[in-house]
């Protein structure tokens, strides 16, 4: 029942929250027309109302981070390595987000409107803090009050989970993983936004060893059997083939954490995102893990 009781207000919180966006992408779509490369930035400016005129690798956008939506009047730039200037242009934003991964563009976009740069993924520091400030710095920039909110909201429901996996949980370990074949996976560490969520609702990483800009990979899967107490988070995409291969593999149906149904299929999530990608994750898992507990 208190699960029950508490995802019912997460509910009804995320329906205000959708409203509050709503609402704030009508005010913006007469106002300052943006435009970014980075999905971290793209999915902030959705969340908060912005105006998006165009963006980077949109159809694969919508599959994998799936939320926000993308508004179909949003001009595709084509990917993200190689954006097309042109089209760029054609939007004619007024003010171009961009981040350190893309600053070789800068010069370029420059040409087109100005460009305003936030990190969210830099070495040694918080990705969740990096993103904070950047919604709150963008939300500013066009004066979108919903950027405080989506800050705000998103830190209560973190600490609801927090209060909720510590009254109910099992006390496990979590490993969030994307897979890469059957026999390779990319690991999320602590300084990745699934391991800062990770941290924010009370839970343990169960991989303690370094990582790259948030991610090692490739590691193999026997990896998995050096930690039988974890709960196994997957998240998407993975290839199709990969999982087919698993289901029928002697060594990962072995694992005590697959004996034990102690694995989670999540839904996709932009595995580099920003707050929203957070609370995707953070609602993805606790309904996961309250499903499981709850048999």
């Amino acid at each position: 029942m208190a699960f029950l009781a508490f995802f019912s207000r997460r509910q009804f919180l995320a329906s205000a929250a959708a409203s509050l966006s709503t609402r704030a992408r009508v005010r913006a779509a007469e106002g300052m027309r943006v435009a970014t490369l980075d999905w971290a930035l793209l999915e902030t400016l959705l969340a908060i109302g912005a105006n998006v005129v165009a963006a980077t690798e949109l159809r694969q956008f919508r599959e994998v981070a799936v939320t926000p939506d993308v508004p179909a009047t949003a001009a595709d730039l084509g990917l993200r390595g190689t954006p097309n200037f042109e089209v760029l242009r054609f939007a004619r934003p007024d003010l171009i987000f961009n981040s350190n991964f893309y600053a070789w563009a800068d010069e370029r976009m420059r040409g087109v409107a100005p460009v305003e740069s936030h990190a969210i993924y830099k070495p040694g520091e918080s990705p969740f803090a990096l993103a904070e400030q950047a919604t709150l710095a963008i939300g500013e920039r066009l004066q979108l009050a919903t950027a405080r909110q989506l800050t705000e909201e998103l830190a209560a429901r973190l600490d609801g989970y927090r209060a909720l996996l510590a009254a109910a949980g099992d006390g496990r370990p979590v490993i969030p993983i994307n897979l890469g074949d059957a026999r390779h996976f990319r690991v999320f560490g602590s300084d990745s936004m699934f391991g800062e969520v990770l941290k924010r609702v009370g839970l343990t990483n169960a991989w303690q060893a370094q990582t790259s800009y948030s991610a090692a990979a490739p590691v193999g899967i026997e990896i998995l059997a050096s930690m039988p107490d974890a709960w196994i988070v997957m998240i998407p995409p993975h290839p199709a083939d990969a999982l087919a291969t698993l289901a029928t593999s002697s060594f990962w149906n072995a694992l005590p954490a697959v004996r034990e149904k102690r694995v989670l299929m999540l839904g996709s999530i932009n595995p580099y995102g920003a707050l929203p990608a957070a609370g995707r994750f953070a609602d993805l898992l606790a309904e996961g893990l309250a499903h499981a507990w709850n048999g």
